[in-house]
C-alpha cells in the first residue's frame, strides 16, 4: 500500500452527497457480509469505528434499507402467492362457464400485477441503495490489528540488518542518478511533465535487471506462476479490488482518440492486483485448485500530482513506476498464514540485495480499504536519511472475494468465498533508490549484489 494519491483526474464521479449517500453505475457483489451485518450490527460499529473515518455512522442507514427491501420482497411474494391462487380460480370459473365473474377476477389481477411491477421497481431500487452504501464501506480490520490514527502509531515488528556505514558523505540517489547517468529527469520531464521517468544506459539496464530478478525469485524459489496481464482493466476490476468508488478520481481514465465519452470504460493499472486478483472474478474454483498463487510485472500508473516529491527531481513519487505484484487465493482458514509467507517472501528480495530494512504492521487508522492486516515493509535509503515503503502485503479476507463474486466449491459441497491476498514483491523505483544509495562507493560508483549480478552483467557501475 502506498500512500493514496492526491487528486489528478476527475473521472466524472459526483460528489455533494456525504460518502454514505453517493450513488454509483456499477455493483458487483455484497461486499461485506449483511448476514454478518444484520446479526451483528453492533460488533461491525466497532470493527468500522477503529478506523477512524467515520463509516459507522452509515450502519443505521443501512440496516433500514436492508429491512426496507425484506418487507416490500415479503409482500410482492404474498401478492404473487394471491396472484396464482386468483388464476386457479378463474380458471375454475372459465370451466364453469361463468365468464362474467371470471372477468371481474381478471381486472382484480390486472391491478394486482401492476402492484406487483410496481412494488418488485420500489424493492430494486432500495436495494440499489442499501448495495451501494455497503460498497463504499471499507473491509473490517483483524482483531489483531493495533487500534491507532496515524503512521506514527504502526509497531515495528522486527528490523533486519543494520544501517549501511559511510567513511564519506553518502550522495542522495537524484546526484548518483545524474552522476551515473542513470535517469534523466530533465528529459522526462520535456516528454510527460514532472513526476516521470526517463531511465537511460545502465540505469535502463538496472530497472529491467530488478525486475527479471523479483521474477525468478518469486517463481522459482517461492512457487508463484507468473502472468502477464493486460496494463487497462474494466471499472469492474477496479471496484472488485476496492479501489472504486471511493478512490475513482486518483486514477488515470483512458479513451481512444478523442472520444472523451469512452472515458470510464478503461483505466490504466495502478497495480498489477487490479488485474491478477480478478483473473477468476465470476467464477466458481474447486477447492483442489486452492491455494492459487500468481505473480506478475506491470507498469503502475498513479496520479500523484500534489504529493510531496511531485514536481521535484527525485523517483521517490512519481506517476509511472515498475512493480512485481504477489497475488494468493487460500481458503479462509490459510490465510493468515499465507499472509505471514508472503511477508517473508518480499523480505527475500531486500536480503538477497544486502538491504536494511524493517517491517511494521498497519495500524486501524492507517490501512488501506480493503485490507484487513497490512504489513508494510521499509528499506533504508541513505540518501534520503530515511526508510522507503517498498512492499505492502494484505490479506483482504472475503472482502474483495465478494465484490468479484469468487467463490470455491468446498468438498461438502458449500460454496464458499476465499481469502485473497496482495503484496508488492516488491516495488520500484523506491528499490532502485535505497539499492544505489546503499552500495555507493566513494569514488562515485555503484557495487552490484551478488544475487543482481547475472542479470546486469556486470559487479559495478561507474562512470
Amino acid at each position: 500500500m502506498f500512500n493514496q494519491p492526491a487528486r489528478i483526474f476527475n473521472c466524472g464521479f459526483a460528489g455533494s452527497l456525504p460518502p454514505c449517500r453517493r450513488r454509483l453505475n456499477f455493483y458487483n457483489g455484497p461486499v461485506l457480509d449483511i448476514k454478518l451485518i444484520r446479526e451483528k450490527p453492533d460488533f461491525v460499529r466497532q470493527r468500522l469505528a477503529t478506523r477512524g473515518a467515520g463509516d459507522e455512522a452509515c450502519i443505521d442507514e443501512l440496516l433500514k434499507l436492508d429491512e426496507q427491501r425484506r418487507k416490500l420482497l415479503a409482500e410482492v411474494e404474498t401478492l404473487k402467492a394471491q396472484r396464482n391462487r386468483a388464476s386457479k380460480e378463474i380458471g375454475a370459473l372459465m370451466g364453469q362457464k361463468k365468464t362474467a365473474e371470471a372477468e371481474a377476477k381478471k381486472g382484480e389481477m390486472r391491478e394486482l400485477g401492476d402492484r406487483i411491477a410496481a412494488l418488485d421497481k420500489q424493492a430494486l431500487e432500495v436495494e440499489a441503495a442499501r448495495d451501494q452504501l455497503m460498497l463504499r464501506l471499507p473491509n473490517l480490520p483483524h482483531e489483531s490489528v493495533k487500534i491507532g490514527k496515524t503512521v506514527e502509531d504502526n509497531p515495528v515488528v522486527r528490523v533486519h540488518g543494520e544501517k549501511a556505514a559511510f567513511a564519506f558523505k553518502p550522495k542522495s540517489h537524484v546526484e548518483l542518478c545524474e552522476s551515473l547517468r542513470l535517469v534523466d529527469f530533465a528529459r522526462a520531464a520535456k516528454i510527460s511533465g514532472s513526476g516521470f521517468l526517463l531511465y537511460t544506459n545502465w540505469g535502463a539496464r538496472l530497472e529491467r535487471a530488478l525486475i527479471q530478478f523479483l521474477l525468478d525469485l518469486h517463481v522459482h524459489e517461492h512457487g508463484y506462476t507468473e502472468v502477464s496481464p493486460p496494463f487497462v482493466v474494466g471499472p469492474q476490476c477496479l471496484v472488485g479490488v476496492g479501489q472504486f468508488p471511493k478512490f475513482k478520481d486518483q486514477y488515470y481514465g483512458v479513451a481512444e482518440g478523442d472520444k472523451t465519452a469512452e472515458l470510464g470504460k478503461l483505466y490504466l493499472v495502478p497495480t498489477a492486483e487490479t488485474p491478477v486478483a480478478n483473473i477468476h472474478r465470476e467464477e466458481i474454483l474447486k477447492e483442489s485448485q486452492l491455494p492459487i498463487y500468481y505473480c506478475a510485472y506491470t507498469p503502475c500508473f498513479r496520479g500523484e500530482a500534489g504529493a510531496a516529491g511531485v514536481g521535484t527531481r527525485g523517483m521517490i513519487r512519481v506517476h509511472q513506476f515498475d512493480k512485481v505484484e504477489l497475488i494468493k487465493i487460500v481458503k479462509p482458514e490459510h490465510g493468515y498464514d499465507e499472509l505471514e509467507k508472503m511477508v517473508a517472501n518480499a523480505e527475500r528480495v531486500l536480503q538477497l540485495l544486502g538491504l536494511h530494512y524493517r517491517v511494521v504492521l498497519l495500524c486501524t487508522g492507517d490501512m488501506g480499504f480493503a485490507s484487513a492486516k497490512t504489513y508494510d515493509i521499509e528499506v533504508w535509503a541513505p540518501g534520503q536519511g530515511s526508510y522507503l515503503e517498498v512492499s505492502s502485503c494484505s490479506n483482504c479476507e472475503d472482502f474483495q472475494a465478494r465484490r468479484m463474486n469468487l467463490r470455491f466449491k468446498a468438498e461438502n459441497g458449500e460454496n464458499k468465498f476465499p481469502h485473497i491476498l496482495n503484496g508488492s514483491g516488491t516495488a520500484l523505483a523506491r528499490l532502485f533508490v535505497a539499492l544505489i544509495e546503499t552500495h555507493q562507493q566513494a569514488d562515485g560508483s555503484v557495487l552490484i549484489p551478488k544475487a543482481l549480478q547475472p542479470y546486469l552483467k556486470t559487479e559495478r557501475i561507474h562512470v
